[in-house]
Parts: structure tokens; C-alpha cells; sequence
């Protein structure tokens, strides 16, 4: 479905003069918001096809309802919340879960909905129907080369798949480990690896590029092949040019320091993009920002001055993407909120003075470090966002929005209370 442009511009006029008033505040305290506001209106953030429906746990999953059931109406639920919020211009899909009919006409509906194909994603995590051989013990790293061969293949032929959608980055992350001490040999299984990531490198057309997921755990718990930014890195830099290292927020052992992995990768000119998630425990892909919204900042502090450092462009030069699973939530409120909290998390970044930054940090002067960061972060600049939305044809308050045209009963309506997303 789609959203006339008429109803958003008539809910935007009743909160326009609201709006103004906290915005006209705002641009009375701060000097650069044209500039912060332009960067907002350019960042765009990729939504995952398998997001859009229910996710769940090892226990079990609990639909929603409305729930997208092909590549098409994935596409037109990406193009909603594009609609709403301008931020959401591109959708990743997963494969053999999106395989599109017609490679022409699914090009062509992402277009009618001002949507890019973002990176295309492997899938040797799990069997598929039909497959030949398993994954049970591995792919990439596996023993038997004929299943590395079969995990190779696949990667190749969903690097075939991008390229026909106009994709330009693959995406590899690998289940792949052991959950016993001796079941297998780390240096044996890093270099099926590394032999099995070396092939489908080559399979490359030349302006793309291949992003190296890392997990420290599960569902392998004692160890894992691609485990840590270390071990990513390590591939990406014997892979080649084209070989980028990345960061899922979700990924990491309980406190580690991800805004000083993400600065160090930014350094090596390794850092390929991120998938942008919450977590408490551990992967638990919940709402950006839902629970450590100051790690959030702080990561994208170090994004932006890494960035402003090589002069890089923040909106295109790395890949940006969320990575969730609803169990409790409507699918598209979440990726809403997500959106809206990543948007923030940047533009507070923004907003950080570097140069006072740097001289605070030449003078050791760490209270006034601190004072500087958090005066970036305790400033509202809500009022920035939703210009950058009312600018680029978006809702001020999408989520509002979305609710008061009782989008998911209308979802329900047309799709069926029990319809299930493909894939999940």
C-alpha cells in the first residue's frame, strides 16, 4: 500500500506550528543546523527484507498479521516507511529467501518506490529444501571440500542475483564454528576459510565490494570461524581492495568497546558498514537505540570524525543498514523508531566541536572532554530530524502517522491475520 502525499502534507500542517516553535528554539542555540540538517536529509538507512515480519525466539514466534509474503509486498513496506520518514531508501534482501520472478519488473517496483537495492546477503547458515549436502558441521570451513564447493557456488550465484537488481556489495556471515573442544582444527577451518572467501572474491565485478560479518557466538559457542573484528579484519586484508570488515552492534562479547573497534577499522580503511541493532544480553536485535543510546553517539562520533578525516561522504562511501528481529512489536513501528534513533545518534555526532574536542584532549583536560560530548548528546535535536524530513516530503512525526491510518489493520486487511514473511 501506499501513502497519498496529500495526507501527509495535511498531518504536517496540524503539527507545523508546533514544530516551528521547538525548531525556531533550536537554530536560536545552534549555529550549523542548515548543514546538519542537509547531511540528515542525504542518509539513508538499508531496511533487511527479513525484518518486516514477525521475528522469534528459540521458543517460538508470534505473528503479527500483515506480514509481507513475497518480494513484492517487502518491497511496498520498505517504500512505506520510506514514504514516512526519507530515510529509509534502500531494502537488503537475503537469498534464496528474495529471489525475484523478474529481475526487470522487481528493478522497476523498487523504483516506483524510490528504493535502491542495498547489499545482497548469503545464506550457509542454515538447509535449505532440496539442498544436497549439509551445513550442519560448517560451510566455508568445512572438511568436505564438496561442501565448501556448494557454500562457494551459492555466494556466486547471489553475487549473480546483485548484480542483476543493481546491487553493489555482498554480504557474507557464517554460522560456522565448533561447540566442542577438538571437533575441529582452527587452523585447518581459517583456512578453508580464507580458501573457500578467496574464490567467491574473485567472482567480483570490480566495483563491488564484500562485507565480512563476525559473531563472537552462537550458534557456535565454543568457538566461531569469523569470531571478532580481528579475525574479520584478518580476511578482508589477505582477501584484497575490495574486502571490508562488517560491524553488526549486536556482535560483540558484553562491553566491548565498539566506538574504538569502529575508529581503528576506519583507520585501516577497512570498515565496510554496519548493521545497526540494540542489544542487553547479547544478540538480541532489538530497536537502535533502545538501550544504550550513548554508545550509539559515541559510535557515531567516531564515524563522522574518521570519515571527515580521509574525506569521505557520509551518506554513500560506507554501507548502513539495521538488523533486527520483532517479537513484541510491530515490525514497521520498530524500524521507525530505529530509523529515527540512528538519524539522531548522527546528528548529535554532528553536532560535537571537534576542534575544542582536540584541544581538551591535548591539555588532558578529561572533565572537559566529557562536557563536550554530552553537551552534544543531552541536546533534543528531534526538532533537526523531522526537518530533514518535512524538507524531503516525509511525515514530522511518522510513527503518529502511521498509527492514525491504522496502517498494520489495513496491512491485516489485505494480507491475512496469519500470512507469514518469506524466509523466516
Amino acid at each position: 500500500m501506499s501513502i497519498d502525499k496529500n495526507i501527509i502534507a495535511s498531518e504536517n500542517e496540524s503539527l507545523h506550528q508546533q514544530h516551528t516553535k521547538k525548531l525556531d528554539f533550536l537554530q536560536s542555540e545552534i549555529g550549523n543546523t542548515q548543514a546538519i540538517i542537509e547531511k540528515i536529509a542525504a542518509f539513508q538507512i538499508g531496511i533487511p527484507s527479513w525484518a518486516l515480519g514477525a521475528g522469534g525466539t528459540r521458543f517460538g514466534r508470534f505473528s503479527f498479521g500483515g506480514a509481507p509474503r513475497n518480494i513484492e509486498e517487502k518491497i511496498a513496506d520498505v517504500g512505506l516507511l520510506h514514504q514516512l520518514n526519507r530515510n529509509s531508501g534502500s531494502i537488503s534482501l537475503h537469498i534464496p529467501w528474495d529471489i525475484p520472478n523478474d529481475y526487470d519488473k522487481i528493478k522497476a517496483l523498487a523504483a516506483e518506490h524510490q528504493l535502491k537495492f542495498d547489499a545482497v546477503n548469503s545464506n550457509t547458515f542454515q538447509d535449505q529444501p532440496g539442498q544436497a549436502l549439509s551445513y550442519k558441521f560448517g560451510s566455508l570451513q568445512h572438511v568436505d571440500v564438496a561442501v565448501r564447493k556448494q557454500a562457494i557456488d551459492h555466494n556466486i550465484d547471489v553475487i549473480k542475483q546483485g548484480i542483476a537488481l543493481g546491487s553493489k556489495a555482498l554480504t557474507v556471515w557464517l554460522a560456522d564454528g565448533s561447540c566442542f573442544p577438538g571437533q575441529l582444527n582452527f587452523r585447518k577451518a581459517y583456512q578453508n576459510t580464507l580458501d573457500s572467501l578467496q574464490q567467491i572474491y574473485e567472482a567480483l565485478p570490480d566495483d563491488w565490494k564484500v562485507f565480512i560479518e563476525y559473531k563472537a557466538y552462537e550458534p557456535n559457542f565454543y568457538s566461531t570461524t569469523v569470531a571478532d573484528w580481528g579475525q574479520s579484519l584478518s580476511y578482508a586484508n589477505k582477501l584484497g581492495d575490495k574486502a571490508y570488515t562488517l560491524v553488526d552492534l549486536g556482535h560483540h562479547l558484553p562491553n566491548a568497546n565498539i566506538e574504538q573497534i569502529v575508529s581503528l577499522l576506519l583507520m585501516e580503511r577497512k570498515l565496510g558498514g554496519f548493521h545497526f541493532n540494540d542489544s542487553k544480553y547479547g544478540d538480541d536485535d532489538l530497536t537502535a537505540g533502545s538501550i544504550k543510546p550513548y554508545q550509539l553517539f559515541l559510535i557515531f562520533k567516531e564515524l563522522v570524525e574518521g570519515m571527515d578525516a580521509r574525506g569521505m561522504n557520509h551518506a554513500t562511501d560506507l554501507g548502513w543498514m539495521i538488523d533486527a528481529s520483532h517479537n513484541v512489536k510491530d515490525p514497521l513501528e520498530d524500524l521507525l523508531q530505529s530509523v529515527e534513533a540512528i538519524m539522531l545518534a548522527y546528528a548529535q555526532a554532528l553536532l560535537v566541536d571537534k576542534k575544542a574536542l582536540d584541544d581538551a584532549q591535548q591539555l588532558n583536560d578529561t572533565a572537559k572532554c566529557q562536557e563536550i560530548l554530552q553537551a552534544a548528546f543531552r541536546t533534543d535535536l528531534r526538532p533537526l530530524v523531522a526537518e530533514a524530513r518535512l524538507r524531503s516530503g516525509g511525515a514530522l512525526n511518522p510513527l503518529e502517522l502511521y498509527r492514525k491510518l491504522n496502517i498494520r489493520k489495513k496491512l491485516i486487511k489485505e494480507r491475512g491475520a496469519d500470512s507469514v514473511a518469506t524466509g523466516l
